[in-house]
């Protein structure tokens, strides 16, 4: 018996062992977990760019977050996601977190949050080129992919525009684009596609307050996108953009050549870097050449801003046919007649000998 009893004894202080150390191993592991949930790497925090590829493993990104500080432990956030059951479940993008949120806040933002967006503002008065550079210096394409995306038969179509070029439709304004991983097509056409659509949306209340319907048809279109593209291009000021236009239409109703520098210089194309000459002037081959070839030029020259597309839907009605800049400030002296514009035009070379010191 004595015996019997021993043996009970052991194994009963055995038991009473075992659950002990089970009781403090697991005392220790929720400690551990509680901590891991709840401290963060630093405070205060800092910000952190983490880019998750397509195709991403759980266990690469738990070891990507350890790396970068975002997360203590990949082994733990692993086990984590795997009981939250949102393992699976994580994005590809780029994602601004900090190094001072917990593990449990980093995942949510993996998984439910929206990617870092990038801004990129494109301004007005750019040709299409322009834009397509400006892109690729951003990183959101290369610019040749912007060039076929503009000018591909099956885009324009899309996006309901007429003619064999996107050209008037890249509506200039402020993006905020996430950046691609790569600078492929798909985010030429993605851009792009954006910008028409902004286009349209933009322009819509303009189209319509002046009797002509959210989509114009394509005479519409291209007079008054044409118009728009050369008054952005002549004037900074939105106070004279009315009155540039007036200009315009008194000439076109006259059967006066338009005479507008920027459409010469469009004509000339992308590597043109000035200055322009007489020889430009008298060039007949290029068919944006106002001075030589009557009526609006065969396409719009830039991407007009709203402004610009209300004031050729709207000119000004006055009697003047001319304008120079008044060398002095941004602003143009308007003339009805030629002796008129001519002495404004002495005036301007004066105020740039003056402004030259000469």
């Amino acid at each position: 018996m004595s015996s019997t009893r021993s043996r009970r004894y052991f194994l009963v202080k055995c038991t009473l062992f075992l659950l002990a150390a089970v009781l403090v191993f697991c005392l220790y592991a929720g400690w551990e977990a509680w901590s891991f949930l709840n401290d963060v790497p630093e405070t205060p925090g800092r910000d952190k760019v983490v880019d998750i590829e397509p195709g991403s493993t759980l266990a690469g990104v738990a070891r990507q977050l350890q790396e970068q500080g975002v997360v203590t432990s990949a082994d733990r956030f692993q086990l984590l996601a795997r009981l939250t059951d949102q393992g699976r479940r994580l994005q590809a993008g780029q994602f601004l977190v900090s190094t001072g949120w917990p593990p449990r806040r980093v995942l949510e933002h993996l998984v439910n949050g929206q990617g870092v967006l990038y801004r990129v503002t494109v301004p007005e008065g750019l040709p299409w080129w322009e834009v397509g550079r400006l892109l690729e210096k951003e990183g959101i394409c290369r610019a040749a992919d912007f060039d076929a995306v503009i000018h591909d038969a099956e885009f324009l179509r899309k996006y309901g525009i007429p003619f064999a070029s996107a050209e008037g439709f890249l509506y200039p304004d402020t993006y905020l684009v996430p950046r691609p991983r790569e600078m492929d097509m798909r985010g030429a056409r993605s851009f792009a596609g954006r910008m028409v659509d902004t286009f349209w949306r933009k322009t819509a209340g303009a189209w319509e307050s002046a009797g002509i319907g959210p989509r114009p048809g394509a005479d519409d279109l291209l007079r008054v996108l044409v118009l728009a593209s050369i008054v952005e291009k002549e004037t900074g000021l939105p106070e004279e953009r009315p009155r540039v236009a007036g200009v315009y239409d008194n000439r076109l109703r006259k059967g006066m050549a338009l005479q507008a520098d920027p459409t010469v210089i469009y004509g000339l194309g992308p590597d043109f870097a000035g200055p322009l000459l007489r020889r430009h002037l008298e060039d007949s081959g290029n068919p944006y050449n106002t001075y030589r070839i009557p009526g609006l030029p065969p396409g719009p020259i830039c991407s007009p801003g709203l402004s610009a597309v209300e004031a050729a839907l709207r000119p000004e009605s006055h009697d003047y046919l001319y304008f120079v800049a008044t060398g002095r400030d941004r602003g143009h002296v308007f003339s009805a007649t030629l002796a008129q514009h001519n002495r404004a035009v002495r005036a301007y070379r004066q105020a740039l000998r003056e402004r030259d010191g000469g």
